[in-house]
């Protein structure tokens, strides 16, 4: 049974059945590709077996690290950048309360993150705030020498080892890593530390159901065997290759139609702020993933309805090269009902009695139907519940959807060759040996 479901009523003036139905050939073809390893990229599909592949002994070695670290710190650090942070942080947003480091669950450390970029405020700042704290923590890359995580670590590991000494320090700090090789994977092993390993055939945006994602969340509390075993349900409803039965590879034929009519831009609008770091996490798996050979959507998020009365007005009358993908939570932990007041000064009244969720429900069809008639092409996906059983489902359909996307575009959706220019301009600029 599936805790997602995809409304597309809205596209009906925008698509026609003929043309989601003319691509099913195309898409059995691209199934044919996933399943069989022959497709672009097919050294890297170790994702799409992971739910169903994870085993009791890697969850219970997972859990039972999490554990130990959670009784000795009182701030949890995760230090990576890209695919090695977005997502342990959008479940770790999306599962736990709104404000989880001031008023979080006894026994569940505070959850920091660094390395994900270069501010020396950022990072003085949060080594001030853990000054007075007991610390861990993770650091993830694969190779070790992505920069942005490499300086934080230095920075972090002469902070811990100037706090607890060398060996205090070693039982601080869990790194994920390469399974046999790399920098960080050297480092590790010369000074033991606990490792947990990247599989290599998965890459780092379509990582958050290994230990990348699933240690960290597993040391805020969340329950990840629930999560793998949602994504594992997501992992049957979505290996199947017809656009009636597989909601994934539907999203994705809407996402390549809506690109061929000339809408280059895909913005993903939510109405809970418990989405922010899941959208973030999207936008990095579709810009990376789909962004190639000068082709490919343009991944965009707005938070309705604090967007509604800036960006709202773009969406509504700008240029019209946009679609929407609404994303929704069927139903919030807790309700809060609007109190009556005696003189009604501000003409509320009327909403007495009704819940925050209802006037967050009409605000989501009040503008979904505006923008139709602005002429945006919108559809949404409904989330039933905050549970990590509905997120497991999430991020397998969204990994799925947007692999499906790359493939009918014509590009490997599995590599990343523009993210190295940057940096060999960087290098230069920086004095690097060899650059």
């Amino acid at each position: 049974m599936s805790n997602l479901s995809l409304d597309s009523e809205n596209l009906k003036p925008f698509l026609t059945d003929q043309e989601v139905n003319d691509l099913q050939s195309q898409i059995n073809l691209c199934h044919d590709g996933f399943e069989g390893g022959t497709g672009k990229g097919s050294d890297y599909l170790g994702w799409s077996c992971l739910p169903s592949g994870f085993s009791d002994t890697v969850a219970t070695e997972i859990i039972s690290t999490a554990d130990s670290i959670r009784n000795i710190c009182d701030a949890f650090i995760v230090v990576g950048i890209g695919g090695s942070y977005l997502g342990s942080r959008a479940g770790i947003s999306y599962l736990s309360s709104s404000f989880s480091n001031q008023f979080g669950r006894e026994s569940v450390p505070e959850i920091y993150f660094a390395g994900q970029n270069f501010s020396s405020d950022y990072h003085a700042d949060l080594f001030d705030l853990l000054a007075d704290r007991d610390i861990c923590l993770n650091v993830i890359s694969k190779s070790g020498t992505t920069m942005e995580p490499a300086i934080a670590f230095r920075l972090l590991k002469e902070m811990m080892e100037d706090k607890y000494g060398t060996e205090g320090a070693r039982d601080r700090i869990i790194v994920t890593t390469d399974s046999s090789r790399g920098a960080l994977k050297s480092l590790a092993d010369e000074l033991g530390y606990r490792t947990f390993v990247i599989p290599d055939d998965v890459g780092g945006r379509y990582s958050v159901l290994t230990p990348v994602g699933l240690f960290p969340m597993a040391v805020a509390g969340i329950d990840i065997k629930e999560l793998m075993e949602g994504a594992c349900q997501a992992e049957i409803l979505y290996k199947k290759p017809s656009l009636d039965q597989n909601d994934a590879y539907y999203y994705a034929v809407m996402r390549h139609l809506l690109y061929q009519k000339g809408k280059t831009n895909e913005i993903l609008a939510t109405f809970q702020p418990a989405f922010h770091y899941l959208a973030d996490w999207w936008k990095q798996l579709a810009g990376e993933s789909e962004g190639k050979d000068l082709k490919g959507i343009f991944p965009s998020s707005v938070e309705f309805t604090p967007d509604l009365h800036s960006m709202g007005q773009w969406i509504q009358d700008g240029k019209r090269n946009i679609f929407e993908t609404f994303l929704i939570l069927e139903s919030s932990r807790r309700q809060l009902k609007i109190p009556a007041f005696k003189n009604d000064a501000d003409g509320l009244n009327y909403l007495a009695g009704e819940t925050l969720d209802t006037v967050n429900e009409k605000s989501w069809l009040g503008a979904a139907s505006a923008h139709k008639e602005g002429d945006v092409p919108n559809m949404t996906l409904k989330i039933k519940d905050r549970s990590p059983y509905s997120l497991g489902q999430m991020f397998y359909f969204f990994e799925r959807a947007v692999a499906m996307t790359g493939y009918l575009n014509g590009v490997n959706p599995f590599d990343q060759p523009g993210v190295e220019f940057y940096k060999k301009n960087m290098f230069k600029l920086l004095g690097k040996p060899g650059f």
